[in-house]
């Protein structure tokens, strides 16, 4: 039997490459450089004429970008393109340095996660300046895009927090976990989009933002948190040690919002027929997005561990009885 790749897995590295070549391209759209004294220059008195004229040419040029902004979307599309090719390449390695260039770049860098805040301007319909906030824009369509295409890819991959417990769960020793019992598991999973239902309630009742730092913990890596904020997240951070991706899987408002895109995600996970009665991916899925023949692509982060497995020749069991079936037809009667 030939060895050829399936149609499915041909498309998803076809959309990857595609994406990767659009954040190639952003880096070589000739986006206007004004230095910093350029724009000191700039005269602040204007007449309405000079006014209208500049205003006219705003609106037909591009973005005007200084270094420092170059510089921030220069390293953001790297990032983004490390994130991808980790996911084509299916290489736990990749995947690895990704979670940890997550954490340096986007959380302790960058220190600007895809957050409750966004959502809230989603809600009022309320966005940046598109010139001064090109690298957001970026990364929000990423998000999106990415989501609809795979999943929570974001999720798995980019965001800071999740990189960090889900390096945790490497470290920690195996013997210090619990794991909620499933019919505890299959209700907690819920508690996130609660969540977001009463911080997006809260937030159009009383157009207060500040609720988000007491409901995500991605402030901590600008070490801008209260007293009492960093007294629940060393309490959110003791039961992650326990509870492996707690945060993630049960209380994450935006992986809630992403988990309600991924219902309509066009390229899930491939199943083989043996899958209906095999429970090896059960066992290695850490998100119990794995429930026998089906997975959840709401509470799937796209970490790669199943896929892996799908294409290991020597344990999936689809693989195994191919081989097995081949073997007797090679056999001479």
């Amino acid at each position: 039997m030939p060895n050829k790749k399936p149609t499915h897995d041909r498309m998803t590295a076809a959309l990857a490459k595609i994406i990767l070549f659009c954040l190639l391209a952003i880096l070589l759209v000739p986006i206007q450089f004004t230095p910093a004294q350029a724009q000191q220059n700039t005269p602040q008195t204007l007449s309405l004429a000079d006014l209208d004229a500049v205003m006219e040419e705003d609106e037909s040029s591009l973005p005007s970008l200084d270094q420092s902004q170059i510089t921030d979307l220069a390293t953001l599309v790297a990032f983004l393109a490390l994130a991808v090719t980790s996911f084509i390449k299916k290489s736990t390695r990749l995947k690895y340095a990704t979670m940890v260039a997550a954490i340096a770049y986007m959380g302790f860098v960058k220190g600007n996660l895809v957050s409750l805040v966004h959502i809230f301007n989603l809600a009022e319909w309320s966005f940046p300046i598109f010139q001064y906030n090109v690298s957001w824009y970026v990364l929000m369509i990423f998000t999106v895009v990415s989501t609809v295409f795979w999943g929570r890819l974001y999720c798995g991959r980019i965001c800071a927090f999740g990189a960090l417990t889900q390096l945790m769960d490497r470290i920690i020793p195996s013997r210090f976990r619990f794991e909620l019992p499933p019919r505890v598991d299959r209700y907690a999973i819920y508690v996130k989009y609660g969540i977001l239902l009463f911080a997006l309630t809260y937030f159009l009742i009383t157009d207060n933002r500040f609720i988000y730092k007491y409901i995500e913990p991605f402030w901590m890596f600008t070490l801008s948190g209260t007293a009492v904020m960093w007294v629940l997240l060393a309490a959110l951070l003791l039961v992650t040690v326990f509870i492996r991706n707690f945060y993630c899987r049960y209380l994450c408002s935006v992986g809630a919002a992403l988990g309600v895109i991924s219902n309509v995600t066009v390229f899930g996970i491939k199943r083989w027929k043996q899958c209906d009665t095999c429970k090896l991916c059960d066992k290695v899925c850490e998100w119990g997005a794995i429930q026998g023949p089906k997975i959840s692509m709401s509470e799937c982060v796209r970490c790669d561990d199943c896929e892996i497995l799908y294409n290991d020749k020597a344990k999936c069991v689809h693989w195994l009885m191919l081989a097995k079936n081949e073997a007797r037809h090679d056999t001479p009667e």
